[in-house]
């Protein structure tokens, strides 16, 4: 979940909807945006070898599947999960969101392309897009060290 996240962006809401035929033998995916109801193009390429492994050891439709029943595991399971992976990994302050606050900050530093950025999480301005993953607070700091009067 979590690599499929920071190298797509996606709401956890909108990933906790994916199912194994979504994904399985798949370079890219269309889906649905949950909050904002518009289609959105899902690149895989890059972890396809992952995914695809990952695949074949789910035993449901449901690409994060719960225990209990037939569904996908809920939000408040997904943010335990990655609170618990968090821990292990002695990181602070994860949450649901940082997957896709994450994929867009490394976006961004890669790319510079904050209109490309603002395309693709659904923001409605750039400041929103810089705002929304600290790089406004970064670029700040960065010119008010190196102003001198």
């Amino acid at each position: 979940m979590f690599l499929i996240g920071i190298n797509t962006g996606l709401r956890v809401s909108d990933l906790l909807k994916l199912k194994v035929a979504d994904v399985k033998r798949k370079k890219r995916v269309v889906v649905k945006e949950g909050k904002t109801k518009k289609p959105r193009t899902i690149y895989l390429s890059n972890i396809y070898d992952e995914i695809q492994a990952y695949v074949e050891t789910v035993g449901s439709e449901w690409l994060f599947p719960s225990r209990k029943g037939h569904k996908p595991i809920t939000t408040t399971q997904a943010y335990r999960q990655l609170q618990k992976a968090a821990y292990m990994a002695e990181v602070e302050s994860v949450g649901t969101h940082t997957m896709r606050k994450t994929f867009g900050y490394w976006f961004y530093k890669q790319t510079k392309d904050v209109a490309a950025l603002q395309e693709i999480l659904n923001h409605t301005h750039p400041m929103i897009t810089k705002r929304y993953i600290g790089i406004r607070e970064e670029e700040i700091e960065e010119e008010l060290n190196n102003f001198v009067l």
